[in-house]
């Protein structure tokens, strides 16, 4: 027989001795883990499946808190009956059923100390004995606690609050939710019955500004639905500051109700609060109502320096104030931002609204007469070869023309072009200037275009046109020479 064969009937004959103590391990049934509190009760079940040919005889439940130290707690036998060995146990573990094929058991008032693997065990005949195994998990809720620990105000860190879960298993886990700056740490220390009590402390340098600040601690543990939360207000303790309050610079001769208010921070709360003078004695005009000082009328006494004085279990301190007397009384003076923004408002509303009518008027008014942006586009002026020579009239005449002649008795307009010859426009809209800057000459109705020198500021009446003139106008003027339309009679 090859080495081959020889290994694999041996990693055969191994996996059969595997499932054989499988299969016989398994008749003994069991739970493999079950949990509980201090003062509850559990049960512990146990089967014999497929006996077969199997002979049971007895039944035995051990218990092992160490590995390998056992135990006996509970024995039956199917004639001498059931007992219970263990005197940790008596009285506190019982059988469920008196029998072989289900001998569980039910332990009641558990402890702590109860944690730990307990064996069921059946001795058989002719296989020998066949246990299973269940595991006891104790579980502990601990007692959960928080403080808020009162400190003076310093610069050393110290101790400010302080958070504790007792007593739990599993261990509990402590974290914290601040603004304030400052560092926490844990601490674990394992009970005699098997639970873990942690503490947290939370440290920081504590100053007045952090006195009443929020701090929350939270305790996470299994036994919990949800997290124990305890909302902390910091205490810090620190001596009295002082100010005082009240003064309106208006103490004027013979008023009557002026008053002083000394105002303490401080923590623990004052004790006391003293009014005094620096003179000596107050005036007998004034009068003190716990942290008030009362003038009762204003005179030359007053006009002196003022000290109160307030004191705490760690401290006290002092605050001076000198009050001024004046012979009158300050004018009041009313706030009247609030009226002139107000009518600067409704002027501005008010020439919005007549800026818009106006616009609307003027524009309807336009649209009645007439008057509006041209309905056609001006030609572009040509260029040419030759430059174009600038007429020396003036642009207002071409103004003035349009403006002293109604439009009722349609005459032909002429202009000169740079070759001297007249041509007339189209539209009466165009009675400007031609666009590159020429000035319109008038006809006086003689066949010749005026000069420029002969030109007045009195137009001369205007005469129609001749067609033949305008067609031998046209004849003599070349297309790209003309800065303006065709000439056209109107």
């Amino acid at each position: 027989m090859s080495d081959f064969t020889m290994i694999n009937c041996c990693l055969i004959l191994g996996a059969c001795l595997l499932s054989s103590q499988v299969v016989w391990s398994q008749r003994v049934r069991v739970e493999y883990e079950v949990t509980s509190s201090p003062n509850g009760s559990v049960n512990l079940r146990c089967e014999f499946t497929n006996s077969g040919s199997t002979k049971l005889t007895q039944v035995s439940w051990m218990f092992e808190r160490v590995e390998g130290d056992r135990h006996n707690i509970a024995v039956f036998h199917p004639i001498y009956g059931a007992s219970f060995p263990n005197k940790d146990f008596v009285g506190r573990v019982q059988f469920t059923q008196s029998s072989l094929e289900n001998p569980s058991i039910r332990i009641d008032k558990l402890r702590m100390s109860d944690a730990g693997r307990y064996i069921c065990e059946y001795a058989t005949y002719p296989s020998g004995n066949e246990q299973g195994t269940t595991t006891l998990i104790m579980l502990a809720k601990p007692k959960n606690s928080a403080t808020a620990i009162p400190v003076q105000a310093g610069s050393s860190e110290v101790v400010v609050a302080r958070c504790e879960a007792a007593q739990g298993k599993p261990e509990a886990t402590i974290s914290w939710i601040t603004a304030i700056a400052g560092r926490y740490n844990h601490t674990s220390v394992p009970e005699m019955d098997g639970t873990v009590t942690v503490k947290s402390e939370y440290r920081m340098i504590p100053t007045p500004a952090e006195n009443g600040k929020d701090i929350t601690c939270l305790v996470n543990q299994k036994t919990q639905n949800e997290p124990k939360t305890f909302h902390l207000k910091l205490v810090v303790e620190y001596p009295p500051t002082v100010r005082i309050e009240g003064y309106d610079n208006n103490w004027y001769m013979g008023r009557t109700d002026a008053v002083l208010i000394c105002e303490a921070d401080a923590n623990p709360e004052p004790t006391n609060v003293t009014w005094t003078a620096v003179s000596g004695q107050l005036p007998p005009s004034v009068s003190v109502d716990q942290n008030r000082l009362l003038v009762r009328k204003v005179d030359e006494t007053v006009n002196t320096t003022f000290v109160c004085e307030v004191k705490n279990s760690l401290g006290s301190a002092k605050k001076e104030f000198s009050a001024t007397v004046i012979d009158q009384p300050l004018p009041k003076v009313t706030s009247a931002g609030p009226v002139i923004g107000g009518i600067i408002a409704a002027v501005m509303i008010l020439c919005l609204i007549g800026a818009g009518v106006a616009m609307y008027h003027k524009r309807r008014q336009r649209t009645e007469n007439g008057e509006g942006p041209p309905k056609h586009k001006p030609p572009p002026p040509m260029k040419s070869g030759s430059s174009t020579e600038m007429l020396n009239k003036p642009q207002d005449k071409a103004t003035a023309i349009t403006e002293t002649q109604p439009l009722s008795n349609p005459e032909t307009y002429y202009y000169e072009t740079n070759s001297g010859e007249p041509v007339t426009d189209l539209d009466d809209d165009n009675m400007g200037p031609p666009a590159n800057g020429g000035t319109p000459h008038v006809w006086d109705g003689s066949g010749h275009p005026p000069d420029n020198e002969s030109t007045t500021e009195t137009l001369p009446p205007y005469a129609p046109a001749d067609q033949n003139d305008i067609e031998a106008s046209h004849a003599n003027i070349a297309r790209e020479e003309s800065f303006v339309s065709q000439p056209m009679l109107v």
